[in-house]
């Protein structure tokens, strides 16, 4: 998750994403380091446990005002387990199963070593969680990792993804990681669109799904 500063500059955690650069940017390593940095140590982290709590009810509340009992939940890129442990206290009967890149991490987490650019699940999920992920793989692999979320999405994704004008106008450069890739929010939203409709403040819901949104709810 990104560092994000207010429109009058003051900086106003959220949490790290992962980088950016006119040209390829350096590859970043998601190890205990990484999360240690961006996540946990309280002089380098940008959010709390509670300031990512806030996200995660927001996000339920929001699903379950639209009438979705959340079933299952898929976490791609999970890091330290934020999500999981805010449904174990708080939706302890949804299943949650996480996933990330670095075998010690997932050891440490109890995430599952998976690849989103090559990696589908057999089954279908309520809610797929993909937050600062997407930034960091180059555009081929980000173009397959979306075609994958959708094939494992029957309802909500909850995407965040840093683009190009985020990094100019809304991200705090001091707290972000700056090794994304630098996309615009119109090709999120180009390969997005195959499969969903935005419903806002980065959820998506599956084309041709249940929910029926009055017209200014999704587009």
């Amino acid at each position: 998750m990104p560092g994000k500063s207010s429109k009058s500059t003051v900086a106003r955690a959220k949490a790290p994403e992962r980088a950016a650069r006119t040209s390829a940017p350096e590859k970043a390593s998601f190890d205990l380091a990484y999360y240690d940095r961006f996540y946990v140590d309280p002089k380098t982290r940008v959010a709390d446990e509670a300031h990512h709590g806030r996200l995660v009810q927001g996000v339920v509340s929001m699903i379950e005002y639209f009438g979705v009992e959340l079933e299952r939940v898929l976490d791609v890129g999970a890091g330290v387990g934020r999500w999981g442990a805010w449904f174990a206290e708080h939706r302890p009967a949804v299943r949650v199963r996480s996933t990330e890149l670095d075998p010690v991490v997932c050891e440490r987490f109890g995430h599952e070593q998976r690849d989103i650019t090559r990696w589908r699940a057999k089954q279908s999920f309520d809610l797929v969680v993909c937050q600062g992920v997407l930034p960091y793989i180059d555009d081929d692999g980000c173009a397959r990792a979306i075609d994958n979320l959708a094939a494992m999405s029957r309802g909500f994704l909850y995407l965040e993804a840093i683009t190009a004008r985020d990094l100019e106008e809304v991200c705090d450069r001091q707290k972000t990681d700056l090794r994304v890739h630098a996309r615009t929010g119109r090709w999120y939203r180009s390969h997005l669109r195959k499969h969903y409709d935005e419903v806002g403040a980065g959820l998506f819901y599956v084309k041709d799904g249940d929910v029926a949104f009055y017209e200014l709810e999704a587009r």
